[in-house]
């Protein structure tokens, strides 16, 4: 069950944290993976680690905030393969700040990467999916269903992917294209060490302890939970999902009270 075989995967974002667990494990069960990401680095590491796993992903450097940037990637790949089974839109960008602080300059970086990169992706893959069907997933966040303190614009964003999954899966369900998305809460990825580090110098583990326990599940997600969702949502067995949004939380969402 829930096998990718001969399946061919474009995964932006892939370079780190849910996207690299997500590459990974797609590739694990047998896609051919394309690593679509602006780090260099991250990409080349992913896809070797899936190389010396006996796995098969290809990483190309890819700005998702151009759409000329994606139109010659995505173009490229399917001229390649004749088709594109499944699109993974998980690249992103985070931002802290409410709506009278966030300078317009962020705000126009986080809405160019996390609403105008999902659409580019869109717009460039559909066309080559209408013709055998396909899959898309789009990486939301709780952020688009509850109110999340600091988070104006990067929660905007989010409610902007909810809203344009549940657009694309109505507009194009009868072509067999799915869509659906998944809403994490706090996920264990170096970007949140990172953050910790920047903000609360001396003070690692407290404010780690502090978001973790955010979560009634008492924990923050590990990127390969977030994976085997987007696994399941892509796979054949989720055939008759389409249009779906799914919180995978600890319990944030629903038990938060």
């Amino acid at each position: 069950m829930f096998t990718l075989n001969n399946k061919l995967a474009i995964i932006t974002g892939g370079g780190s944290g849910i996207g690299k667990a997500i590459t990974s494990v797609f590739a694990k069960q047998g896609a051919q993976v394309y690593v679509l990401d602006m780090d260099e680095k991250g990409g080349s590491n992913t896809v070797k680690e899936i190389a010396d796993g006996g796995g098969s992903a290809v990483f190309l450097k890819c700005n998702v905030a151009s759409q000329g940037d994606v139109k010659q990637i995505i173009t490229g790949i399917a001229e390649k393969h004749g088709t594109i089974d499944i699109l993974v839109n998980n690249a992103g960008i985070a931002h802290v700040g409410q709506a009278d602080n966030t300078a317009e300059e962020d705000f126009d970086r986080v809405v160019s990467v996390n609403i105008k990169g999902v659409y580019n992706c869109l717009h460039e893959v559909i066309p080559f999916m209408k013709e055998k069907g396909g899959v898309i997933l789009n990486m939301a966040s709780i952020a688009a269903l509850v109110g999340i303190p600091d988070r104006f614009v990067y929660s905007a964003a989010k409610g902007a992917v909810a809203a344009m999954t549940l657009s694309v899966a109505k507009d194009y369900i009868k072509y067999n294209i799915r869509c659906n998305a998944i809403s994490p809460a706090r996920v264990h990825t170096p970007f949140v060490d990172g953050f910790i580090s920047k903000n609360y110098a001396g003070k690692e583990a407290e404010m780690f302890e502090k978001l973790s326990k955010t979560q009634p599940i008492g924990r923050m997600a590990r990127p390969e939970e977030i994976a085997y969702l987007a696994l399941y949502l892509c796979s054949d067995e989720a055939s008759f999902i389409t249009g779906c949004d799914y919180p995978i939380d600890g319990g944030f969402v629903k038990l938060n009270n």
